[in-house]
């Protein structure tokens, strides 16, 4: 794998290229963000060419997650950790099951509070999870990602390849889930 960055215009772009077929542009929330991911044998210039062509996209995205961005930051301000601890008291009980049915394990308690640096954490030996109450303002599919990514350390407790592979056969979209999780992080906590 290979990573750089270039630039598109007036945006800048990461690159990543990577043993795949072929090319795949997205743009992330809530930032704008984007990247590239292209084939090892693309050269750079044809990667620019193609994200040139790709310009007039890339910019409607962008005005599009940052017109969202400004709607939910409004609507987050007026929701109070009380009625984010009620809504994921409520929440979190059926994604839990579902998910336990669907991995083969068992979660003994799964607890809310306020985390600075986290957005979820496992106790393996009790299997206890926790979420960060800050997901009661996000999007369901951030919270859903997290409870995997909490109950596949159950499974396997490092982040190793194994861990990536339960995270692939479970959650197949689970790496740009993460990389919106990591914007926010940086953005809001």
């Amino acid at each position: 794998m290979e990573m750089t960055q270039l630039t598109v215009g007036e945006i800048k772009a990461d690159v990543l290229k990577k043993n795949i077929k072929n090319l795949h542009l997205r743009v992330y929330a809530p930032t704008g963000s984007v990247r590239i991911t292209a084939p090892l044998r693309m050269t750079l210039d044809a990667i620019q060419a193609f994200a040139l062509s790709k310009l007039d996209w890339i910019k409607k995205q962008r005005q599009r997650l940052m017109h969202q961005e400004r709607q939910t930051h409004s609507i987050e301000e007026g929701k109070t950790d009380e009625w984010c601890r009620t809504n994921l008291r409520e929440a979190l009980p059926a994604l839990v099951e579902a998910w336990e049915a669907a991995m083969g394990v068992q979660v003994k308690e799964c607890r809310i509070k306020k985390m600075k640096t986290r957005w979820g954490t496992c106790n393996t030996k009790a299997r206890r999870i926790w979420i960060n109450l800050e997901l009661a303002r996000r999007p369901s599919e951030w919270l859903e990602y997290v409870i995997v990514h909490e109950m596949a350390h159950l499974i396997e407790s490092g982040h190793g390849p194994r861990f990536r592979a339960l995270m692939d056969k479970y959650l197949p979209g689970w790496r740009l889930r993460k990389d919106e999780l990591r914007h926010v992080y940086n953005a809001h906590l």
